[in-house]
């Protein structure tokens, strides 16, 4: 017998009469053959009321304390739902995160999950019932309530999938599906009918907020297909299917997303040598502060500028953090908390070229100045100020023309479901500490080299005329980084192929004498280290770990960039064997 997991979120069991028409749902399903596992999140803003409620009683609530709070909101809409079931005639049975035997780590109000027993669950399934289970919480070893974050009842329900090899996980929600962009900003934005894991990954941590990113992660992990619905609609239309194929195999570019509340932190003038990156980085892992963006250039005279983003609720943890690190290695610390990052994404961007020096172009017509870019093989982002934000936003969807249908589609295959899903001895054994970090592959690429542009003028247009140029001699462009310099001007370093270096130079400096700035420099040979994974900017310790690896080889780090399956290094590339030496004893531990 076939198992769906459909898992409804707080605004879809906001009212009994919406909790009754979930119930339909579940019931149909059954009555359909299938075995049925629903995930609640807790009604309307119930969660909201509850954070309110503790902070008019401490200012600071104990995050323990706070785990055991909200998770009661969750406690109160299964036992509904199934009253709801049984109502209707139905035959449920109500479970909580503990009781169901979800096992997490201790790091209250942003637990990390374990391990899941499926032994009570298969029971009541068997037994006829329809499982509803409480989503965002489990329990750790010592029996102490834990919840998974804000969103956590999306990573509930996909890892239920996960571990009970579902044949389908159903989101419900107040949307229609996934969307180009936010339809609230971008009145024009479209609902796609599918789009890969990769993107919607990348998508989800850029906030997209219909998924919770974790979700994803377990979902690209387990070969999960997911499908978001509307709860509201009584057709069978699936809304957009989460999978391994993206909507088409024609376009660059598939969405968009706008990352409302950023902080820069930067660091100016730090010594550029091995170990300092880790001296910062291993500090804010310590505190649990998940960075972003992470931008270092090319340094000059013995230092480094290197800027990083965090969400703006950490910024004052991070500032005291980077501080202390600060008075160590000397240097400047200046932050900016008025940003947004607007970024695109699409698999087509691994083969397909033009997209940024489009992305810059468009921007700079809307007269939106970019004050730090980061690349990756499936996402451009730019860092813009908060004021514009929006504006940056439509500005990217229209010039990818998002809006339209695409023209061709890549092929599915299997109705939607992943291609190929890991058998079941290869799940159980990866279901054991099912958030721990996993590390893909760690790669040397040998093939590129560099070119920098310093002191350029901190104005719209300046990325899109430089990268127009490129794209008209036809240069392909991997890593991109530019950073905000000192004293009003920014460095923009880019890697191309090694025999592309010379004409990539002779573009840069007819740029750099339109523009008046410079000087350009550049190194022929350069070594990328690149460490492949899901999630990884979700865990704090990946970058600090890198760092702390090639800083005991004795390896400088030129530039880096970063993404959530991805993070990219340049170094000397003499060091390259020696660092992709060093990273993998560092990761031989959670290599996959």
């Amino acid at each position: 017998m076939s198992l769906i997991v459909q898992k409804f979120g707080g605004t879809s069991v906001a009212t009994s009469e919406k909790i009754m028409a979930a119930a339909r749902k579940a019931i149909r399903a059954q009555q359909q053959g299938h075995q049925v596992v629903m995930v609640v999140s807790a009604m309307g803003k119930q969660t909201d009321a509850l954070v309110d409620l503790a902070r008019q009683i401490i200012d600071e609530p104990p995050a323990r304390e706070m785990d055991m709070l909200l998770s009661t909101g969750e406690q109160v809409s299964v036992a509904l739902m199934a009253m709801a079931i049984c109502a209707l005639g139905g035959k449920a049975v109500s479970l909580t995160g503990a009781q169901i035997g979800i096992k997490t780590d201790s790091s209250h109000t942003k637990a990390r999950i374990q391990s899941i027993s499926t032994d009570r669950m298969r029971k009541h399934l068997d037994d006829g019932n329809i499982v509803i289970a409480a989503g965002f919480q489990g329990v750790d070893e010592e029996f102490n309530i834990t919840t998974l974050g804000r969103g956590g009842s999306d990573t509930t329900a996909v890892a239920l999938a996960a571990v009970l090899r579902a044949d389908s996980c159903e989101i419900y929600t107040d949307v229609d599906g996934v969307f180009t962009t936010d339809p609230r900003l971008v009145p024009s934005a479209r609902k796609m009918d599918r789009v890969s894991h990769d993107e919607m990954l990348e998508l989800a941590s850029l906030g997209a907020g219909v998924m919770h990113s974790r979700s994803i992660e377990f979902g690209m992990k387990f070969g999960v297909p997911i499908h978001v619905r509307n709860s509201a609609s009584f057709s069978d239309d699936p809304g957009t299917v989460i999978g391994p194929a993206p909507e088409s195999s024609d376009r660059a570019v598939s969405g968009c997303a706008l990352t409302k509340n950023e902080a820069r932190i930067s660091l100016s003038g730090v010594p550029d040598k091995p170990g300092t990156m880790h001296r910062i980085f291993s500090r804010l892992a310590k505190v649990n502060v998940a960075v972003d963006m992470i931008v270092q250039n090319v340094g000059a005279g013995g230092r480094a500028d290197i800027a990083f983003t965090v969400m703006e609720a950490d910024l004052q943890q991070t500032l005291k953090t980077v501080g202390e690190a600060a008075d160590e290695l000397g240097g400047e610390v200046t932050h900016d908390a008025n940003l947004s990052k607007v970024s695109v994404v699409g698999l087509g961007m691994a083969t397909q070229t033009g997209v940024a020096d489009r992305m810059f172009r468009a921007l700079a017509d809307a007269k939106v100045n970019i004050h730090a870019i980061t690349t990756s093989q499936i996402k451009i982002s730019c860092l813009v100020p908060r004021s514009v934000g929006a504006e940056a936003l439509r500005a990217v969807h229209d010039e990818f023309e998002l809006e339209k249908e695409p023209g061709s589609r890549a092929s599915f295959g299997n109705g939607g479901r992943a291609a190929e899903r890991p058998s079941p001895v290869d799940v159980v054994s990866r279901l054991q500490r099912m958030e721990d970090l996993t590390i893909d592959d760690i790669r040397l690429d040998q093939t590129q080299g560099r070119v920098t542009i310093s002191q350029l003028p901190d104005r719209p247009g300046i990325a899109a005329e430089i990268f127009e140029a490129v794209a008209a001699e036809n240069l392909l462009v991997d890593m991109i980084v530019q950073g905000a310099g000192r004293d009003g001007v920014a460095t923009l370093s880019f890697t191309v192929p090694r025999d592309s270096v010379p004409a990539a130079v002779a573009v840069a400096e007819a740029a750099s004498k339109r523009l008046g700035c410079g000087p350009v420099t550049s190194d022929p040979a350069t070594a990328i280290l690149s460490v492949f994974g899901v999630g990884i900017r979700t865990h704090v310790g990946v970058g600090s770990r890198m760092f702390k690896a090639l800083s005991e080889a004795g390896i400088n780090v030129e530039m880096i960039n970063t993404s959530e399956v991805r993070v990219n290094v340049v170094v000397g590339a003499d060091r390259g064997e020696a660092g992709l030496a060093a990273l993998r004893t560092a990761f031989a531990d959670v290599m996959g």
